[in-house]
This record gives C-alpha cells, structure tokens and sequence, in this order.
C-alpha cells in the first residue's frame, strides 16, 4: 500500500509541476501571502472573491490555487501577529501572546524564522498524513451506499455546525439556513419549484458564487469599514540574518514544534475543529508541561513555536476528511468543495479513482507550495509589511467592485448582482446578531447531497426507515448522536458553574 501511495504521489508530481499548474500553485500561494498579511481580509472573502476567475480554468488548475490561498494566508497571518500584535486571522491570535513581546525584546527576527520553521514541518507532517491516511479513508468509504452517505453527510452537518464557531445552537440555526437556501429552484425529482418566490432566475438556485461573495465578501467588508486602526510599524524592521535562530532556541522550540504538530493533525481529524481550537490547544499544553509557564506571555519561544506548528499541522490535515470523504471541516474547505462541484467534479470517496490528478496533484501541490512559502517568505518580510500602508478606503472599494464584476461575469446575469447585494446585507445582519454565517455553507454545499442521497436509500428500501440501520451507517449515526449528547452535556455544566457565555471552543474563538 506504501508503494502504491507513493507511485500515485510520483504521478501527482506530474501533474503539480505543469508549468500551468506550477503557475497557479505560486498564483495562489502569493495571493494568499497577501490575503493573510492584510487585516479584515479575510481568505474565504479572498476565495470567494477570485472563484468567477476559476470557470475557465481547468478543475486541477482550481483547486491548486484555491487551495494554494488557503495554506498562504496562514503564512502571511503570523507576521502580522509577531511584528504587529495584529491576529489578522483567529488561529495567530494565541501566536501574538509571546510573538509580539519577543519583537518588543528586538528578537522579532528569530520569531520570524522559528515561525516558518514551525510551519513548514507542522505542514510537512499533515501531508504525510494525509497521503497515508486519506486512501485508508477512501478505501473504507467506497463500500458505502446512499444510506451511509446520507448518514456521513448529517455527521458533517452536526459536526461542522456544532464544533464550529459560536455557540452550538446558533452554528445549527445556521446550518439548517444553509439548507433551505440549497432548495431553492427547481426540484430534479418532482420539475416543482421551490421557494423562488415566483422569481424566475430563483428557478436554478441560489449560485455558489453569489451566496459565498455576498456572505464572505460583502457582509464582511461592511463589518470592517471604519473599524480598522492605523497599523503601527516601529518594529518592523526586520532583516534577513535576524531571522537566523540560534542553537539555544532552536533546542527550546524542537518539542513544542512536534507536540503542536501532532496535536494540529489529531484536530484537523474531527470535522468542525479546526486550526483555531488546534493553536489554542497546543498552546494551553505547552504552557502546561512546560517547567518555567511564567515566562509564557512575555516573549518564550515555545509560545510561538507550537501555535504555529499545530495551525500548519491542521490546516493540510483539514483537507483528509475534505477530498477522502467529501465533509468539509469548515466554511473554507465547503467553499473549496463548491469549487469543484461548479467544475463538475463530485467529490466524496470517488474522486480518487475517478480523479486521481486532482488528489494526488493536490497533494503533490502542497509540498511544493510549502516550499515556494519558505522561499518567499524569508526575503520578502519587508514587502509584505509595508502593504500595511495600504488605506483601507482605496482597498475595499476595489475589492466591492471586483466582487460585482466576478458575480456578473459568472453567467452574465445582472439579477445575480443584485442577489449577492441582499446576500451581503443579510449576511452583515447576521454578523451584527452575533451569527456566524461559515455554517450556512456548510448546509448549502452538503445540503443537496443529503437530500438526493435519502431519497436514493429510501427508494432503494420501498421507504423502509430501516435501511439507515445497516451496521456503518448505525456507527454513523452514533457519531451524530454522540456530538449532540455531547453538546447538552458541556451546556448543563455550564448552566450549572453560572456561565452562560457559549460553547467551550466557542469561548475560545469568541475571546479572539
């Protein structure tokens, strides 16, 4: 099985270093550099934002680069938290706790170059990972049948909804959104259409596009006008050779660089987590074990190391569950999903046979953007600082322009423009209630699936409910109702200590 995994990953190869493919890869690797360094930019609004560009390409070249912004934005996230004190992105938020005072100590360098050591070997072993792991996945999954994928789609969907950001009960109110607005238009079984209002254009559904750029673009745009500060740059200076740690550090930052990494990838295995709550954990576990936890907050390497580590660790991890079985662990990979399903490729367990140069060229991609990151990373620390000059009132007119222009140039519909406008002021409203939109995407991308696949097992059945009692499915199913027990359990016990803030991992985003 080692060789066979290996043979197909030679193949990827292949396929990554296409010089069109190649293109892509460092297309999306630079714009997420860009995405992340930037505050209130946030990489599903980068993504969203740069999906009408990917119709005319081909499926590889798209999930290439969308991919290559995703793993890029991290990257850029952590030079904003070390030099600024400025979490562009929530999983840096626990890197600025001893980034920024190491800066203030003028070793903001060393912070620099431990950090992208951290990141190229946290992401290094999610990789391995997920080359290993994910064909183990695939090969389990292909004996499922439409009730066991139905039964895997709602373990998504209570997963993502549930783990994910927020409290649980809103992540559900959410998500249950999302799947009513994946019925609108016309239903393929019945020719009924639904909940279009007796709007024609609704009779094709809600478009991808203008759902993703309306709630990830708009709304969030809106969130961040005249809320963003001046951004400070007295301790950016940094040069090359300050990068450089020494043997000392490298010595304290070795362990808390490999616990973070394998924490990063046991998180990135449970849809829903994330590399959010995998930072935050690695950094509460090295604070732990560690034998001096007072220097933690006021510049220990350690705290830099792990963080950042587990996020890299997580982030490629987060794509296991993602192409092996088709469940995307947040907003992001269900909008990567939604890529490929606008390229007219289905995912779930038989995108590695039926489309083994995307798996394996995917993976094969990361290795090489990871190194393209490296590389790019360490001249151009400079350049990257100073596009935090940028003033954010040129920045977002441009970015709401270029929105309208990909989601008219989708399919030359002016009415979608106006959709994605609602969408946005919808989606702010919902930002404002304290309502986190990423598990409407969920729905609406897992949605359609669940619903064909319930009804293909109860046709098969004669609508004998039992079907869904075949042993995988009955785990599965378990595995649902576990999370929810699970969610009541943490919800009595906060009830009980008088906090009725949120969720546990909730808190920990929220705190961000």
């Amino acid at each position: 099985m080692m060789m066979t995994a290996l043979t197909d990953l030679g193949q990827g190869f292949v396929v990554a270093l296409q010089p069109y493919n190649l293109l892509m890869c460092f297309l999306g690797i630079l714009l997420g550099n860009i995405v992340g360094v930037l505050p209130g930019m946030g990489v599903m609004a980068a993504i969203s934002i740069l999906l009408p560009l990917t119709f005319g390409m081909s499926p590889v070249a798209t999930i290439l680069m969308l991919a290559g912004i995703y793993y890029g934005a991290q990257y850029g996230g952590a030079i904003c938290s070390i030099l600024l004190n400025l979490p562009c992105h929530p999983p840096h938020a626990v890197t600025c706790l001893d980034g920024f005072p190491m800066t203030q100590q003028g070793k903001g360098g060393v912070a620099l170059g431990v950090t992208i050591i951290a990141s190229f070997v946290g992401a290094s072993f999610g990789i391995t990972e997920m080359i290993f792991l994910a064909p183990m996945l695939v090969r389990a999954a292909l004996n499922f049948g439409p009730a066991e994928i139905c039964s895997l789609m709602l373990l998504g969907l209570i997963a993502g909804s549930t783990l994910a950001k927020g409290s649980a009960l809103k992540g559900i109110a959410m998500t249950t959104l999302g799947l009513l607005l994946g019925m609108v238009g016309t239903d393929v079984n019945s020719g009924i259409a639904r909940f279009d209002f007796g709007l024609l254009p609704l009779d094709n559904g809600i478009e991808l596009v203008a759902l993703a750029l309306g709630l990830f673009g708009i709304a969030e745009f809106i969130k961040s006008v005249n809320r963003m500060a001046p951004v400070n740059t007295r301790y950016t200076n940094v040069r090359m050779r300050d990068m450089k740690p020494s043997r000392a550090d490298f010595r304290k930052a070795f362990f808390p660089m490999v616990r973070g990494t394998l924490i990063g990838s046991l998180c990135s295995l449970i849809p829903g987590t994330g590399p959010t709550i995998a930072s935050f954990v690695s950094y509460a576990l090295e604070k732990k074990v560690s034998r001096t936890p007072e220097r933690f907050g006021h510049g220990a390497i350690e705290g830099v190391a792990c963080p950042e580590a587990s996020t890299h660790s997580s982030v490629q991890g987060d794509f296991i569950p993602t192409m092996s079985l088709g469940i995307p662990g947040d907003g992001v990979m269900a909008l990567l999903l939604g890529a490929l399903i606008m390229a007219g490729i289905t995912p779930g367990p038989q995108l590695v046979s039926e489309h083994p140069d995307i798996f394996w060229g995917l993976i094969a991609s990361f290795w090489i953007g990871n190194i393209l990151l490296v590389i790019l990373n360490v001249p151009l620390i400079g350049v990257w600082v100073k596009l935090l000059s940028i003033p954010y009132r040129l920045l977002y007119p441009c970015a709401l322009f270029f929105i309208c222009i990909g989601v008219y140039s989708a399919n030359n519909d002016l009415f979608q423009v106006g959709e994605t406008l609602v969408i946005g002021l919808a989606g702010y409203l919902l930002l404002f209630l304290g309502f986190h939109p990423a598990p409407i995407l969920l729905g609406f991308v897992l949605g359609p699936r669940f619903e064909e696949n319930f009804r293909r097992a109860m046709l098969v059945s004669y609508g004998d409910p039992k079907i869904f009692l075949s042993p995988i499915s009955a785990v599965i199913l378990g595995l649902c109702v576990l999370l929810v027990v699970l969610q009541i359990v943490f919800w009595l016990r906060r009830l009980r200590a008088g906090d009725t803030a949120a969720t546990p991992n909730s808190s920990l985003v929220e705190a961000e």
